[in-house]
C-alpha cells in the first residue's frame, strides 16, 4: 500500500512540474521579458542581460531567504499560470466540440448557426463533386478514362469540411459528431447513451488507447490556453505576438489531430464491442452489432423519465342525506 501511494505522489508530482510549473516558468521568463524591454526594445538582448544581472546581485536575491522565497513565489506563480492555462483549454475545448451550441448565449449562437450553415453550403456542393465523379467512376462514357486520383481529391476535400454532413460549428465538432451519426444510421445506436456503459468493459489495450487518446485532446487545448494567455503580453512586447500564433497554430493542428483520432476509436471500439455489453446486461443476442441490438441497448440504458406522481385521494364525504 505505501508503494501505491509513493507511486501515486511520484506521478501526480511528475504531472505538477510538466504541465504547471515548467510552462509557466517559461511563461514568466516571457513576462518579465515583456516588463524589462517594452516595444522600443524588444530585442535588445544586452540590455535584458544587463538588467538581469542588476537584480541577480541585489541583497535582497543574494541572502538565502531571499532566495527561498524567490524561488517559492516563481513556482506558486508557475503553478497559478499553469492553472489559468488549463482553464482556458477547457474553454477552448467546449468551443472547439461545440456540443451545445445551440444553448449558447445569443450572439455566440447566432455566429454559430451561420458558420453551420456555410458549412453545409461548402459541403453539399463538394458532395455533389464527388458523387458525379463517382458516377462517372462506376458508369464511364465512352471518352471518359477512369481517373481515382480525382476522385480521391474530390473525397478529401469533402473531408477537410467535415466527415459528414455539418451540424456544428467547426470541424472538431463535427468530426466526433460524425462518429455518433454513423453509429445511429447503421444501427440506430445512440453513442451518448451507450458510451459510458461500455467504456468500462473495454479490453485494457484499446481502454488505455481511449483513454491516451482522451488525455492528448486536454493537452492539445491546453496549449491553445497558453496561446490566449501569451497574447496580451503583445501589448508591452510585439515577439509576444508571434510566440502566440505559433503555439495557436500548433494548438488548432494537435487538436484537430487528437479529435480524429478519438472520433476514430469511439466509432471502432462501439461497433466492435457492444455485443459484449449486451451480454453483460443480459440481453439475448449473437453475432455483431446489429440495428436491432443497437436499438435494444438503446432503448435498455437510456434513462426513462420519473414516473408521474399519483393522483391524491380524495377524502370520502358521505352523503348527509344517507347518514339521515
Amino acid at each position: 500500500m505505501n508503494g501505491l501511494w509513493s507511486e501515486l505522489g511520484r506521478k501526480l508530482a511528475e504531472r505538477w512540474l510538466s504541465v504547471l510549473v515548467l510552462p509557466g516558468v517559461l511563461y514568466l521568463a516571457v513576462g518579465a521579458a515583456a516588463h524589462t524591454l517594452g516595444q522600443r526594445h524588444a530585442l535588445d538582448a544586452a540590455r535584458l542581460v544587463r538588467e538581469v544581472t542588476a537584480t541577480a546581485d541585489r541583497p535582497a536575491v543574494t541572502g538565502v531567504g531571499g532566495q527561498v522565497v524567490l524561488v517559492g513565489a516563481v513556482v506558486l506563480a508557475s503553478a497559478a499560470a499553469g492553472t489559468v492555462a488549463e482553464a482556458a483549454g477547457t474553454l477552448v475545448e467546449r468551443l472547439a466540440l461545440a456540443a451545445g451550441w445551440r444553448l449558447w448565449p445569443a450572439p455566440l449562437s447566432a455566429l454559430a448557426d451561420r458558420s453551420v450553415r456555410r458549412r453545409q453550403r461548402r459541403w453539399e456542393a463538394q458532395h455533389r463533386i464527388f458523387h458525379r465523379k463517382f458516377a462517372r467512376a462506376q458508369a464511364p462514357g465512352p471518352d471518359d478514362r477512369p481517373d481515382p486520383a480525382a476522385r480521391h481529391r474530390a473525397a478529401r476535400r469533402r473531408e477537410r469540411i467535415a466527415s459528414e454532413r455539418p451540424e456544428r460549428p467547426t470541424w472538431s465538432g463535427d468530426r466526433i459528431q460524425a462518429a455518433a451519426l454513423r453509429l445511429d444510421r447503421d444501427h440506430l445506436l445512440d453513442l451518448a447513451v451507450v458510451w459510458p456503459h461500455l467504456e468500462p468493459l473495454l479490453p485494457e489495450p484499446l481502454g488505455a488507447r481511449v483513454t491516451e487518446a482522451r488525455a492528448a485532446l486536454e493537452r492539445a487545448t491546453v496549449l491553445a490556453g497558453w496561446a490566449l494567455l501569451y497574447a496580451p503580453l503583445a501589448v508591452w512586447w510585439w515577439p509576444a505576438a508571434p510566440l502566440a500564433l505559433v503555439l495557436a497554430a500548433a494548438a488548432r493542428h494537435r487538436v484537430r489531430a487528437c479529435v480524429d483520432t478519438y472520433a476514430r476509436l469511439l466509432e471502432a471500439a462501439t461497433r466492435l464491442h457492444a455485443p459484449a455489453l449486451a451480454a453483460q446486461l443480459g440481453l439475448d443476442h449473437t453475432g455483431p452489432l446489429t440495428k436491432d441490438l443497437g436499438v435494444r441497448l438503446t432503448h435498455h440504458l437510456r434513462a426513462s423519465p420519473p414516473p408521474r406522481p399519483a393522483e391524491p385521494r380524495q377524502p370520502h364525504v358521505p352523503d348527509a342525506r344517507s347518514d339521515a
